[in-house]
């Protein structure tokens, strides 16, 4: 393989690249947000105030806050699995317990993933297993060789290939992975049904270079298939780039950014007024700025004060917090980032919920998809077949507690007289309160013991003994 095929990037990563970077910092805030440039500069503003202004100006970080909060709702609830004939693969539980062979669980690989994935829009899976000389599955399991996981931001698959195979189905045909790079060299790895390959790049960055790639490892593919996995955050309209959550997101944090800086600066020159004055004049701004006239004024003129009033202050973080409120409009997360300030009607809240609701349904089934390919994969290099099952939350605890536990306080003080009718709100009160499904089960449990038999008399159990009482 010459270099030029290894070098080669794929279309649709350089149409991508720039987003990827962008979503990425906006995500990481601070100094990796700051780096990325993305305050407008000023008509005249020189290098030395434009850095300064970068230095001064806070992020506040929306993209973080909507990734996280998605990140909880989705792992409130950990999938359930069903793992089939691998059941008793004595190999199975070292891979869940470290799934990366860095320690992590599976299910922090799959959480780390996701959340990737919502960042970037889409994050790859590559299930691969190390080369051993084991003759034998026992010696395999003496050495603990076995699958493992390793997670691919978009960046680093920079080449792919799709078919589409006689049933129809589009399946992976060559995938080109950047393992690591740096200013003096590239891993890379590339993927074929046939063949695993590895490759040294020396300068592999620099635009004309006459290094040439040297092929440090070549094995069989011995389970015929890409071991690589495409995880969608929201499927996109060209395979295999997904959705964002941060697509628009992104945009309004830069532009509340921006934002910031046009307060700071009035806030800068309201506290400290700019003094105007000729070259020849000694005078001091104090904490201010100084603005030079041009010599040949007039003579009599006067240094003076500018100093602007700050009125509109109050314009500026009106228009900040109308752009956050459309990243709560845009995500779905009115009611559950709003403040105190802010008040919702009840069907106002309940349709926020419903929306935010169906998008986490969405993504659970992305997660669920991609999971299952997984130990499809796991299987293949077990050489055996995934007939297992995984399950995702497909509804999300996702409710107004405090309203509705008035709301269920004042329907149980009713007086209803229906038995049916006050274990369901004795058991939803529960649910308010309650944060664990084991005491919800055991309190649904005990509630559903009280029975009430039809007729004359209602029992209730005292010390051991059922004691009747005559209704009235």
């Amino acid at each position: 393989m010459n270099k030029e095929l290894l070098k080669t990037k794929h279309d649709l990563w350089h149409a991508n690249i720039s987003n990827w970077e962008f979503y990425i910092r906006s995500y990481l805030g601070g100094n990796d947000y700051k780096n990325g440039y993305y305050l407008h500069r000023y008509i005249l503003e020189t290098p030395e105030e434009y850095d300064a202004r970068i230095r001064h100006t806070p992020v506040d970080n929306h993209c973080k806050n909507v990734v996280q909060i998605y990140t909880s709702f989705l792992w409130r609830v950990p999938p359930t699995r069903d793992y089939g004939d691998l059941d008793g693969d004595p190999q199975l539980e070292s891979f869940i317990v470290d799934a990366d062979l860095d320690g992590r669980n599976f299910n922090t690989v799959m959480r780390e993933v996701q959340m990737n994935a919502s960042i970037y829009g889409n994050c790859w899976v590559i299930v691969d297993k190390p080369q051993s000389n084991a003759n034998t599955r026992a010696e395999e399991l003496q050495q603990d060789i076995r699958p493992y996981v390793s997670i691919y931001t978009p960046e680093n698959i920079v080449n792919w290939n799709y078919k589409r195979s006689p049933s129809g189905r589009f399946y992976l045909d060559m995938l080109v992975v950047i393992e690591d790079i740096n200013t003096e060299r590239a891993i890379i790895k590339v993927f074929t049904e046939e063949s695993i390959m590895t490759f040294e790049f020396e300068e592999y960055d620099k635009e004309y270079t006459d290094n040439e790639p040297k092929l440090i490892d070549e094995v069989p593919n011995p389970i015929g298939v890409i071991p690589a996995v495409n995880v969608y955050n929201l499927r996109g309209a060209k395979r295999p780039i997904g959705i964002s959550d941060l697509a628009d997101v992104a945009f309004l944090q830069q532009s509340i950014y921006n934002d910031y800086s046009e307060k700071e600066q009035l806030i800068r020159l309201a506290n400290h007024p700019s003094l105007v004055k000729t070259p020849n004049v000694e005078a001091s701004a104090g904490a201010g700025a100084i603005i030079e006239v041009p010599e040949d004024l007039d003579a009599s003129l006067k240094p003076y004060i500018i100093q602007p009033s700050g009125q509109n202050l109050d314009g500026i973080m009106k228009c900040i917090q109308n752009k956050v409120d459309a990243i709560d409009r845009i995500t779905h997360m009115g009611s559950v980032r709003a403040t105190g300030n802010q008040i919702a009607s009840g069907i106002a809240l309940q349709t926020e919920f419903q929306l935010l609701n169906a998008k986490l349904s969405e993504k659970a089934d992305y997660l669920e998809n991609a999971e299952e390919q997984i130990w499809s994969l796991f299987a293949k290099w077990q050489d055996k077949q995934w007939n297992g099952s995984v399950n995702y939350p497909d509804t999300f605890d996702i409710r107004d507690w405090a309203n509705d536990l008035q709301f269920l306080q004042m329907a149980k003080a009713s007086g209803i007289k229906s038995e049916t009718f006050n274990k369901e709100i004795d058991k939803q009160i529960a649910e308010a309160v309650i944060d664990d499904n084991a005491t919800m089960k055991t309190i649904n449990d005990e509630i559903d013991a009280l029975r009430t038999i039809r007729g004359q008399f209602t029992t209730t159990e005292v010390e051991g003994q059922t004691v009747g009482e005559e209704e009235s």
